[in-house]
């Protein structure tokens, strides 16, 4: 009989996965900290999720990250949900109980803040409002983070209005919605500008909205990162903005999961950075 301990294993599951850094991001941490574990990339259809899950404790996974389009999902299918994941209404991070219950959270927002206080250290979410553009599973994400950090005012706008205005309802009086339209009036006076959407990436269209009436001391962040710099980060350091791209948030949201998995609390380094970006 060997008495070795089990070697903890976690990993990512979409559909679908094989773009996924989360692989290269882990990989780097556990060989850093000289831990025997594993993270492994899990391509599954929406059909088998349910069935993954319930295997994987028995498999040896002590949790995983969960990525598009399984956010939802995965989060009807915990048995026990953390008080943000339910306030966002998605999980990103899941934790095995020995017991095999299903643990979910959702770590974006962490991410988020973490993401600005390491590169714009003076940030202040409470210092003014802020604008989001964007009505999406990220957006709920960061609006929640900005509230909790006491953000006055969350201004929001969405080409589909209707979307934002269901984050009115759910998040309360200190969101305010915007017509598509005016979103460059949202602006004035904020002190955070955050893009959400898809727009801006390699492959989409231009973020087309008006910094006019943005005041340079804002800090002005894109979710997007391929490219890092976007079109709104360029012309918001144009305005004399900080801006801040959106790779590290992506490493950031992957500390608290790393963290329960393997118990060992990892940093976000330039090394760890230069290390995933480069995949």
């Amino acid at each position: 009989m060997s008495d070795h301990p089990k070697i903890p294993l976690a990993g990512v599951i979409g559909h679908p996965i094989a773009h996924s850094r989360s692989p290269a991001l882990h990989g780097h941490w556990l060989k850093t900290y000289g831990i025997k574990g594993h993270y492994v990339p899990m391509d599954v259809a929406e059909e088998d999720l349910e069935a993954v899950l319930r295997a994987l404790p028995r498999a040896g996974f002590v949790g995983c990250n969960i990525t598009i389009p399984h956010k939802e999902r995965a989060l009807a299918l915990a048995d026990v949900i953390s008080d943000r994941a339910a306030l966002i209404g998605a999980t990103n991070t899941l934790v095995f109980h020995p017991d095999g219950r299903i643990y979910a959270d959702n770590t974006d927002g962490y991410g988020f803040i973490a993401n600005l206080r390491e590169t714009a250290p003076h940030w202040d979410a409470a210092l003014a409002p802020a604008a989001v553009l964007g009505a999406g599973g990220a957006a709920r994400a960061i609006i929640a983070a900005l509230i909790e950090t006491g953000c006055p005012e969350v201004r929001v706008a969405n080409r589909t209005r209707a979307r934002a205005e269901v984050l009115r309802a759910e998040f309360g009086a200190r969101l305010v919605v915007y017509d598509w339209g005016q979103a460059a009036n949202m602006m004035e006076g904020v002190a955070t500008l955050v893009n959400t959407t898809s727009l801006g990436m390699v492959g989409k269209p231009d973020l087309r909205i008006p910094l006019d009436v943005l005041p340079d001391s804002a800090v002005v962040t894109d979710c997007v990162y391929t490219p890092l710099q976007t079109r709104l980060l360029l012309e918001a350091a144009e305005r004399g903005c900080i801006t801040v791209d959106g790779f590290g948030m992506l490493l950031h949201q992957a500390v608290p999961g790393f963290e329960r998995w393997f118990g060992q609390r990892p940093e976000v380094t330039a090394e760890l950075r230069e290390k995933v970006l480069s995949v």
